[in-house]
């Protein structure tokens, strides 16, 4: 009885160190995807603020030029414009970012709606 326990002796070491190994290697594989996800979602940000700042200026709030001044934006957060359509008064931007390797880019569209006139809201019965 007594050799059957001598020869499992240091078997728990090694079981720690494979537990260890194990949750290592899960957290390397995950961390990147993490790290992916969160940037997606800083470049989507950086999309909406490039293109509520060219909205503005094309809808006539402040002055200048709409794609420059979404550059602009887009570069103060760490993002790069990869495209910039101005249609009347909607601004539509593409940015990307690149992390780990991977190019990581959001769209968005902002401006006046279709079909308003005013700066007024009506609710869904009609009401002002």
């Amino acid at each position: 009885m007594r050799d059957a326990v001598a020869s499992e002796r240091g078997s728990g070491s090694i079981l720690a160190v494979a537990i260890v190994a194990a949750v290592l290697m899960l957290f390397s594989l995950v961390l990147p995807v993490a790290t992916v996800l969160s940037a997606h979602q800083r470049v989507a940000g950086a999309a909406d603020a490039s293109a509520l700042a060219a909205a503005d200026i094309a809808v006539g709030i402040r002055a200048g030029s709409p794609c420059p001044i979404a550059a602009t934006v887009a570069a103060a957060n760490n993002a790069r414009l990869d495209g910039c359509l101005v249609d009347g008064t909607t601004a539509t931007v593409r940015v990307t970012a690149s992390v780990l390797g991977f190019e990581v880019s959001a769209r968005a569209t902002a401006g006046r709606p279709i079909g308003r006139r005013s700066g007024r809201t009506h609710d869904a019965e009609g009401a002002q």
